[in-house]
C-alpha cells in the first residue's frame, strides 16, 4: 500500500470576478492609504450615536490607541498638534488610532433640538465599549483629557481588562462641593458659556497674556456652530460624580497610568490629588514646565518622548530612538521614599525645561517630573 503524505494546502484571498492579482494589490493599497487618512465611523450605543475616526491598521498582539478630547473641543482640536509632531510618527506607526468625539462635537454636528438629555459622564464611558466592539478590538491604551480623562478613567474602572494603560491629561476625579458650586453660579452671573470654557482649559496668565494660541481657541470656541452642544458637555462635566480612588482600595485603577499636568494648569492641584490617591507603583506623574493649560497643545515634543518612555516601560517599542529628551541627561535624582535601596519606589526628578530628561522606567515608580 502507498505511503500516504500529508500535503498542506495554504488559502489564498479570493479574487473578485475579473479581478487580476495585479489590481487586487493596488486595491489594497489604496485601502491602506485610506486608513492612513483616517475614517470615520458612527455607532448607535443606549445613550444615542457616536462619532469616532480611525487611522492606521490594527497590529497584531497591540492595543489600539484610544482619545478621548476636553470640553470645548473636539478630537482635532485636542489632539492634532500633538499626533502630527515629527517625533509621534514613530509612535503612530506602530499602533492603530481610534479618535473619539463626543457626542455633538464631531465637526458639522448638527445642534441638539431644545430639551435633549445630553450623557452624563458615566454614560459617555458606556458608549465606549459598543466602539470596541464594533471595530473588533479588544484593549487599549487610552489618552484622554480634562472631561476625557474623566470619562477614560470611568471605563477603566468599570472594564479593567481591555484597558492596558491611561496617559491622564488635566484629570480632575472629583466631584464638585458646594463652594465649587457657588462659585460656578457666581462665575456664570459675570462670565460667558465661552469664557468660562477658556477658564477651564488654559491658565489665567495664558488668557491675561492673550497669545496667538488663546485668540486661536476663543475664535474656535465662541464662534463654534455647535455652542449650545458644548454647553450641554460642558454641564455634564460639572454633573460629574466623584471617582473615588482609594490607593489600595478597590476603586483604584490597575493599568499603568501616566498623569500630566501643566505648571501653571487650572486643575494642577487636582491631578498631584488623584496621583496621591493612585498605586505608586503603577502611576507616573508628569508635571511639564512652560506648558500651561494644555501641554499637548504647547509641548508636543516634551509629552512625545514622555509617551514613548511610558509605552517602553508597558514592554512596547523597546527600540525606540530616543531623541531631544534623551539627548540631554542632566538630571537630578532624589529618592523621595526609599529607607533603603532595594524598596525604594517613589522617585523625584527635577529638570529644567531646557533639559526636559526623563528616566526610562518601568511604570514601578511614581515620578514628578519638570521638563
Amino acid at each position: 500500500m502507498a505511503e500516504l503524505q500529508e500535503v498542506q494546502i495554504t488559502e489564498e484571498k479570493p479574487l473578485l470576478p475579473g479581478q487580476t492579482p495585479e489590481t487586487a494589490k493596488e486595491a489594497e493599497l489604496a485601502a491602506r492609504i485610506l486608513l492612513d487618512q483616517g475614517q470615520t465611523h458612527s455607532v448607535e450605543t443606549p445613550y444615542g450615536s457616536v462619532t469616532f475616526t480611525v487611522y492606521g491598521t490594527p497590529k497584531p498582539k497591540r492595543p489600539a490607541i484610544f482619545t478621548y478630547h476636553d470640553v470645548g473641543l473636539n478630537y482635532k482640536s485636542c489632539f492634532q498638534p500633538l499626533f502630527q509632531f515629527g517625533d509621534m510618527q514613530e509612535i503612530i506607526q506602530n499602533f492603530v488610532r481610534v479618535h473619539v468625539d463626543a457626542p455633538g462635537m464631531e465637526e458639522g454636528a448638527p445642534v441638539f433640538p431644545l430639551g435633549y438629555q445630553y450623557p452624563s459622564l458615566d454614560q459617555l464611558a458606556d458608549m465606549i465599549p459598543c466602539i470596541l466592539q464594533y471595530l473588533n478590538f479588544s484593549t487599549i491604551i487610552g489618552v484622554g483629557v480634562g472631561a476625557g480623562a474623566y470619562i477614560l478613567s470611568r471605563y477603566a474602572l468599570t472594564h479593567p481588562d481591555t484597558v492596558e494603560g491611561l496617559v491622564l491629561i488635566n484629570i480632575d476625579p472629583n466631584a464638585k462641593g458646594w463652594m465649587d458650586w457657588a462659585a460656578h453660579k457666581l462665575t456664570g452671573l459675570t462670565s460667558s458659556i465661552p469664557e468660562m470654557i477658556l477658564g477651564h482649559l488654559f491658565s489665567q496668565e495664558e488668557l491675561s497674556g492673550n497669545s496667538e494660541l488663546i485668540q486661536k481657541y476663543r475664535n474656535i470656541i465662541t464662534h463654534a456652530p455647535n455652542l449650545e452642544n458644548i454647553e450641554l458637555y460642558w454641564n455634564s462635566y460639572n454633573n460629574r460624580r466623584d471617582l473615588n480612588f482609594e490607593r489600595g482600595g478597590e476603586m483604584t485603577l490597575k493599568c499603568p497610568v501616566m498623569l500630566v499636568v501643566g505648571d501653571q494648569a487650572p486643575h494642577e492641584d487636582a491631578v498631584v490629588e488623584c496621583n496621591s490617591k493612585l498605586d505608586p507603583t503603577q502611576t507616573s506623574f508628569l508635571k511639564m514646565a512652560d506648558s500651561g493649560g494644555q501641554p499637548q497643545l504647547t509641548q508636543p515634543g516634551k509629552l512625545t518622548e514622555a509617551f514613548k518612555y511610558f509605552l517602553q516601560g508597558m514592554g512596547y517599542m523597546a527600540s525606540s530612538c530616543m531623541t531631544r529628551l534623551s539627548r540631554s541627561r542632566t538630571a537630578s535624582l532624589t529618592s523621595a521614599a526609599s529607607i533603603d535601596g532595594s524598596r525604594s519606589r517613589s522617585r523625584t526628578l527635577s529638570q529644567s525645561s531646557e533639559s526636559g530628561t526623563l528616566p526610562s522606567a518601568p511604570p514601578g515608580h511614581t515620578m514628578e517630573v519638570s521638563c
